[in-house]
C-alpha cells in the first residue's frame, strides 16, 4: 500500500516534469492555438476530476447524515473556493496584464506566471492527498483505482501546464536546462502538499468529507478564474473548447473506469 501511495503523489509531479521537457523538443515559443488546446485540455480533466473523484467520494461519505449529506461537500466546496479567492487577492493572476506589457515587462510577466502556477499547484497536491487519505481509511468509498484515476488525470492536466511555465522562458532568452529546471520546481509543490495533507486527513478522518470537497472547490476556482480565461480569450476560443470537452471525457472515462 505504500508503494502505491507513493506513486500516486509522484505521478501528477512527473506529469508536470514531462510537460517542462517540451523546452528541448520544440520551438522557443507556443503558438496561441497549442497554448488554447493545452489550456482547454487542463481545464476540462480538472472539472471531472473534481465531480467525479473528489465531489461525489464526499457526498458519499456523508450519506449518513440523511438530508443533511449535502453539507460537508457544500460547506468544504465553498471554503475551498474562498481560499483560493483569498491567494489571488494577495498574489499575481496567471492571464493579467496581459494586453498592457511592452517587450521589456516580458520576464515580469513569466515571474508571476511561475509564481502562479506554482502556487495553484497547491491545491492539485492537496487533492491526491486527501484522495489517497480516504483510501487508507477506507470510509470514503475511494478505491487504489480511483485514487489513482485522479493522480493520472491531475498528471495529464500538469502535462500542458509544465510547457506553459517552461516555453515563455525559453521564449525570453533562458537556457534550455534552466527553463526545465524551473518548470519541474513549480510541480515540486505538489507531492509536498499531497504529503502533509495525507497526514492531516487522517487525523482527522471524520471530518474527510470536508477535505475532498475543499480540494474539489480549490481546483475548480484555478479553472474558473484561470484557465476558462486564457482558453477564451482572442481568436481561435473554439480549439480551446474542443479541447475542454475532450479532456472532460477523458477524466470522465478514467474516473468511471477505474474508480
Amino acid at each position: 500500500m505504500t508503494t502505491q501511495i507513493a506513486l500516486g503523489i509522484l505521478i501528477p509531479f512527473i506529469g508536470t516534469s514531462l510537460g517542462s521537457a517540451m523546452v528541448f523538443l520544440l520551438k522557443k515559443q507556443l503558438s496561441a492555438r497549442v497554448q488554447k488546446m493545452l489550456t482547454g485540455f487542463a481545464a476540462g480533466v480538472m472539472v471531472a476530476a473534481s465531480f467525479w473523484s473528489l465531489l461525489q467520494p464526499a457526498l458519499e461519505a456523508s450519506a449518513g447524515m440523511g438530508t443533511l449529506s449535502f453539507l460537508p461537500a457544500a460547506v468544504g466546496f465553498l471554503v475551498g473556493m474562498g481560499f483560493l479567492l483569498l491567494l489571488d487577492m494577495i498574489t499575481p493572476h496567471m492571464h493579467m496584464d496581459r494586453q498592457h506589457e511592452g517587450p521589456r515587462s516580458g520576464f515580469k510577466r513569466t515571474t508571476k506566471l511561475i509564481l502562479a502556477v506554482t502556487l495553484h499547484n497547491i491545491p492539485e497536491g492537496m487533492a491526491v492527498g486527501v484522495v489517497y487519505a480516504g483510501f487508507v481509511g477506507g470510509n470514503a468509498g475511494i478505491s487504489a483505482a480511483g485514487a489513482l484515476a485522479l493522480a493520472l488525470g491531475i498528471a495529464i492536466q500538469n502535462f500542458p501546464e509544465g510547457a506553459i511555465v517552461s516555453m515563455p522562458l525559453l521564449a525570453e532568452g533562458m537556457p534550455r536546462s534552466k527553463t526545465f529546471w524551473m518548470g519541474v520546481l513549480s510541480g515540486a509543490v505538489e507531492p509536498v502538499a499531497a504529503v502533509v495533507t495525507l497526514l492531516v486527513a487522517g487525523l482527522v478522518t471524520p471530518i474527510l468529507p470536508y477535505f475532498l470537497a475543499f480540494a474539489a472547490g480549490a481546483m475548480m476556482y484555478v479553472v474558473v478564474e484561470e484557465l476558462v480565461p486564457e482558453m477564451s480569450e482572442g481568436m481561435h476560443s473554439n480549439i480551446g473548447t474542443v479541447a475542454f470537452s475532450l479532456g472532460f471525457v477523458l477524466m470522465m472515462i478514467l474516473d468511471t473506469t477505474l474508480g
